[in-house]
């Protein structure tokens, strides 16, 4: 008897999921429209030799600056490489560049502001003055001043966008630890004895984590977006791995306008991305703010 009802849960599950999708897809078109870009993203950047049919660096005999065609569907540059293949490994680059900064921006963020939001004080005077003089310089010359420190390289990327990311985020997340430290069930734990390790874990942590979820989603389309400039300026990942900034910058603005496919398909690639992750943002926003959730109905 037992097996029939895991069946029937199962079942159950997976059709309250569907139903779930259809909402989510007929009440936030767009989120859902960037929510099918994000996936398309995923699966480019995880199955990119079995998508591509040439390696990203492999050049293809008498195929020098081809226009797309049924050989090859976004056509050749000038050293006779596949775009389709160099933008699917592009899409590699991307992802681990977005992911990795979002991660690493998000965890020093959440450390710093739910710390600073909690504890107050001089601690929280002290952070965030610090926090105020990292933000008052424009970012593109920090993130240039530091990678002209380390050099080109993908860690190196990585470090230097997480930690501007982190000092704007750190921000809003401290504006929300705030708001919960100030609730009553925080001061009930509080009068119980519990310690300060405990609240946070079970209670501030918990209800920032919204909070949490939409600056990491809208933070991948900026980092990918901020991977793009600095490869195009040469500071971004070193050839000959494809990244769509330098794809963009360097023998695409050369053959503009011989082969002005060389520019747009990369150009093409980083504006989808970047909207497929804003607008899954937003929606996430829309659906786990229960302000903004109040408002749409």
């Amino acid at each position: 008897m037992a097996e029939p009802s895991a069946a029937v849960q199962g079942a159950s599950s997976g059709a309250q999921a569907l139903r779930g999708v259809g909402r989510f897809c007929r009440r936030k078109p767009l989120g859902a429209l960037g929510a099918f870009i994000v996936i398309a993203l995923l699966v480019m950047a995880v199955f990119a030799e079995q998508l591509a049919p040439y390696g990203y660096d492999e050049t293809v005999r008498g195929s020098r600056m081809k226009p797309p065609s049924a050989a090859h569907w976004l056509g050749t540059d000038n050293l006779s490489r596949d775009m389709w293949s160099r933008i699917v490994f592009g899409a590699r680059v991307s992802v681990t560049v977005g992911v990795a900064t979002v991660g690493l921006a998000v965890f020093l963020a959440t450390a710093v502001g739910v710390s600073s939001g909690y504890f107050g004080g001089a601690y929280d005077l002290v952070v965030q003055r610090v926090v105020d003089a990292w933000l008052s310089f424009p970012y593109l010359v920090i993130v240039l001043s530091v990678m002209a420190v380390l050099g080109p390289g993908l860690l190196n990327v990585v470090l230097s966008l997480a930690v501007l990311i982190a000092a704007v985020n750190s921000r809003v997340i401290r504006g929300a630890t705030i708001a919960v430290a100030q609730s009553t069930y925080v001061e009930a734990a509080r009068a119980l004895g519990c310690g300060h390790a405990r609240i946070i874990l079970w209670h501030i942590l918990p209800n920032v984590a919204a909070t949490v979820i939409i600056l990491a989603t809208i933070g991948l389309g900026t980092a990918i977006l901020a991977e793009s400039a600095l490869s195009f300026l040469g500071f971004g990942v070193p050839p000959p791995y494809p990244a769509w900034g330098a794809m963009l910058s360097g023998s695409g603005r050369t053959y503009m306008f011989r082969a002005p496919w060389m520019a747009i398909w990369p150009g093409v690639a980083i504006s989808l991305a970047v909207f497929g992750f804003n607008m899954l943002g937003d929606a996430l926003r829309d659906l786990l703010d229960p302000r903004l959730r109040g408002l749409a109905r």
